[in-house]
């Protein structure tokens, strides 16, 4: 049985939605698509676009998955200030998206990106991830602060 679909999110684009009751501490997706270096990926970015709408996962080693090859559902998680959800990175360079707390059928799953993006933001590159969460105490940014 699916524990969890796609459909649109109400924060963003498409969203990651629980089906079944999700216990804290559950592991419930693999982050995949491919293993890259952060140039290759900095490059399909930039041609994508879409500025602010990444499926760039970056790793310890400093590779970095690109969901937008070869990605799952996991690629489309929303960012919130208020996660309910963790990414994990095991030994082997893979990441598991496991709850944080409790999560019920039709909740959105939610993990907090922090990115990173080598440089001050520009108040231009700032405004390209603006969060929209919703949450009480919202960060208004998707960036690592």
């Amino acid at each position: 049985m699916r524990r969890v679909t796609v459909r649109k999110s109400s924060i963003h684009g498409r969203g990651v939605f629980a089906l079944q009751p999700i216990a804290a501490g559950e592991r419930i997706l693999e982050y995949r698509g491919e293993v890259t270096s952060w140039r290759q990926a900095a490059v399909r970015h930039k041609r994508s676009g879409a500025p602010g709408h990444t499926f760039i996962f970056g790793l310890a080693d400093g590779r970095v998955i690109d969901g937008s090859v070869g990605g799952n559902s996991a690629r489309w998680l929303n960012h919130s200030c208020r996660p309910n959800c963790q990414a994990i990175e095991d030994e082997r360079g893979r990441i598991y998206i496991e709850a944080i707390r409790k999560v019920m059928p039709g909740d959105e799953l939610f993990i907090a990106y922090e990115l990173t993006i080598g440089e001050a933001p520009t108040p231009a590159v700032a405004a390209d991830y603006v969060c929209h969460c919703g949450a009480k105490r919202c960060r208004g940014s998707m960036l690592a602060l």
